[in-house]
């Protein structure tokens, strides 16, 4: 095992021999990032505190980084005895010090290689010079102290190591443009370019560098967007240095490279094979894969002229990306060119991947290198297509946001195949782009058994199998975290999971969060966060519906909303794959998103909307029944007005088909009204059951008798049906 290995310029990363170290939390990572920055040179207490916390440092900060120190001495040097300061975090007065070579830290390795450049660029060894300018260069990974800037203090200590790097990248490229080499300058200078992104010295070396290299489209693009930016930005046009680059690309007057023939240079193409492993538990999912297979076995049979697309969209934990990868393996002995994947990271807050970061990615998956990378996006655009142009790839994008983000990663060839997952069905790429759109539900109860069977140690009892399926919604990533659950704990009947299962109010509590595995409420909470205000009320109110499934009427009857804003609402919780709209026009809530649901409902607006709600949605019923009644048995029945609102019958027909499909929701809002001791809402409610469905009044009356006699303090002949 070798010694310590540091790394500042780029992410802060840190090495005991081949084993990463993990640095701690953010705050200590930050004041190590620091000292790091300043190697050599003391740093004060006070301006670890600033860069750290900035104006709101706590009134324990100074005990805080003596705490820091310490663990950080302890992580460098294991063996160090308690108190003792070590060789590389060393006290100075009133602040630390750290102490650390070239052949510890990059930075320092970094600014030696520099002086070694310069010293022999001055003594007319251009060749060696721009050799070690080119080990220096390689030793920057990004952003000094990537993300750790907690402070305007720290983001500037970090930003001058940015600067270091701008003006080594800037020496080096003069020194290989007098030697017509601009290939080692190319992958420096355009990190250079992300790093000064208003620097016109870097562009204009980056542009001419582009040029010699053959790459005149490149170099142009590079111009017209660093010209744009500085218009944007500080509404200035460009200076000398990058108009001269810019006029010298159009007149080409440039000379060719002495390292490399004229034209562009195309990189060596290897064949990607990127999928990750199929489920080797993998059950069920006949229709979809029959439906796949069918779509991928006509590729040439349809005169196609670009790609098939097929988008898979359902709700979290569905297990679309599962279903995914199982036909990309089926299938990948079909594309000989390779198969490249790239989770897209769209089911995160604000961290799906770009679309030129995701080209970058590909471009390299297919054998271009880091510093041969185009430096624009539509640079990058062009070579992807260019390189996929005719070849039979497959490209399997896993949580796709939307279809400006995969659009530019459609490979340019009829004989490929392009996989996507992502909760919302990708409309805009079936009217455009000709994609397939599937549906993934939940699996049907023979393959949710089978699902759980394959992942359990040993055998288990089939029908309690099914309960803990049905109770979990047959979702995949329920039923395999509970799976997972079991066979880590072998004392853990399915009895007792069972039981978990079984209480409504605790449902979700079988599925432990913070433990680094998904689970159905982080994966349903994504959704919940990208919905409106008036969606997400919507949702939470639905946790109060007396049934799963309920029409439109009915949700905006349980949020007293307008029926134009609630029907909305619901279009969008479909989208967002948190409701099922089905055939018959009802709009069914999944079992653990209902859970999650009432979570929200009691924590974000309490037991009172809770109640209201009750209250509008009985209401809902009671008007509708009494319409009903007046259009079945008009005489008699106390009809409000018809017509008034949302899913009232006005008519025969239309009486008898509402009665049909509310029996349900009539029958449970006759309990509910009961339990809340609303004798007359009950009383009326079991009514206009005993005119529709006179098989279940008398259960429903029944009902209502018992409980409004079992509550204290009951009014006087609440307990007796009203007359007719």
């Amino acid at each position: 095992m070798t010694g310590l290995r540091l790394q500042i310029m780029g992410p802060l990363r840190v090495w005991r021999g081949d084993l990463e170290i993990d640095l701690g939390p953010r705050q200590q990572r930050c004041l190590l990032a620091v000292l790091l920055a300043n190697v050599g040179h003391p740093v004060s207490v006070a301006d670890l505190t600033a860069s750290i916390w900035g104006l709101s440092a706590p009134p324990s900060a100074v005990n805080v980084i003596h705490k820091y120190v310490g663990a950080l001495r302890r992580l460098l040097e294991p063996e160090l005895a308690l108190r003792t300061p070590g060789s590389y975090l060393l006290r100075t007065a009133g602040g630390y010090r750290l102490a650390a070579g070239p052949e510890v830290l990059d930075l320092a390795a970094f600014r030696e290689l520099i002086a070694e450049s310069r010293a022999l660029d001055g003594t007319d060894r251009p060749g060696e010079a721009l050799d070690r300018y080119a080990d220096a260069l390689r030793l920057c990974h990004g952003p000094a102290g990537d993300a750790l800037a907690e402070s305007a203090g720290a983001a500037a200590t970090f930003a001058a190591i940015d600067g270091e790097f701008c003006d080594a990248a800037i020496a080096a490229a003069d020194v290989a443009f007098r030697l017509r080499r601009p290939a080692p300058v190319l992958g420096p200078l355009r990190l250079a370019a992300t790093l000064g992104t208003l620097n016109e010295f870097v562009h204009a070396r980056l542009i001419t560098a582009l040029a010699m290299a053959g790459r005149q489209a490149e170099a142009l693009s590079t111009y017209r967007t660093i010209r744009q930016r500085l218009a944007d930005d500080l509404g200035i046009d460009p200076g000398q240095t990058l108009e001269e680059a810019h006029r010298r690309v159009l007149t080409q007057d440039l000379p060719a490279p002495a390292d490399s023939p004229p034209g562009r240079e195309i990189p060596h193409l290897v064949r990607p094979a990127q999928l990750p492993p199929d489920l080797p538990s993998f059950a069920g999912r006949a229709p979809e894969i029959a439906t796949l297979d069918t779509l991928v076995a006509g590729m040439d049979r349809d005169g196609r002229t670009a790609p098939l697309i097929v988008a898979l969209d359902g709700m979290g934990g569905v297990g679309k990306s599962t279903l995914a990868a199982h036909v990309a393996h089926r299938h990948a002995g079909r594309f000989t060119d390779g198969q490249l994947y790239l989770d897209l990271r769209g089911d995160l807050d604000d961290e799906d991947l770009l679309a030129g970061d995701a080209l970058a990615a590909l471009l390299y998956g297919l054998g271009v290198p880091t510093a041969q990378l185009p430096g624009t996006f539509d640079a990058r655009v062009g070579a992807y297509r260019s390189l996929t142009a005719g070849r039979r790839i497959l490209v399997l994008l896993d949580n796709v946001h939307d279809p400006a983000q995969v659009r530019p990663l459609l490979p340019n060839s009829a004989h490929s195949l392009v996989l996507l997952t992502s909760r919302s069905p990708l409309l805009g790429l079936a009217a455009f782009d000709g994609a397939h759109l599937l549906r993934v539900d939940v699996p049907d109860p023979a393959s949710a058994q089978e699902l759980v069977l394959r992942r359990l140690p040993g055998p288990a009892p089939a029908d309690l199998v099914d309960e803990i399926a049905e109770l979990c919604g047959r979702l995949p990533l329920a039923l395999a975290i509970l799976a997972a659950r079991l066979a880590a704990r072998p004392t853990l009947s399915l009895e007792s999971v069972a039981a978990e299962l079984r209480d409504s109010d605790r449902r979700l509590q079988a599925f432990p969060a913070g433990t680094g595995t998904p689970d159905p409420r982080t994966a349903f909470a994504w959704s919940y966060r990208q919905l409106s205000a008036g969606a997400a009320r919507l949702f939470r109110l639905l946790s109060a519906a007396f049934t799963p499934a309920v029409t439109a009427g009915t949700a905006a009857g349980l949020t007293g909303d307008d029926p134009s804003r609630t029907r909305s609402d619901l279009e969008e919780l479909a989208a967002a794959a948190l409701i099922d709209e089905h055939d018959d026009g009802r709009f069914v809530v999944h079992v653990l998103v209902r859970a999650y649901a009432e979570e929200l409902l009691d924590t974000v607006d309490g037991p009172a909307e809770r109640e209201a709600a009750v209250g509008r949605l009985l209401r809902h019923y009671l008007d509708a029944g009494l319409d009903a009644q007046a259009a079945l048995a008009p005489a008699g029945t106390g009809s409000v007005p018809a017509g008034t609102r949302p899913d009232i019958p006005v008519t025969v027909e239309r009486a008898a088909a509402w009665f049909a499909g509310h029996r349900q929701e009539l029958t449970e809002a006759v309990r509910v009204a009961a339990d809340r001791g609303d004798a007359d809402t009950a009383w009326s409610l079991a009514g206009a059951l005993r005119l529709a469905h006179p098989s279940v009044a008398g259960d429903a009356a029944r009902y209502v008798r018992a409980s409004l006699q079992s509550r204290p303090n009951a009014a006087p002949g609440s307990s007796t049906a009203p007359s007719a």
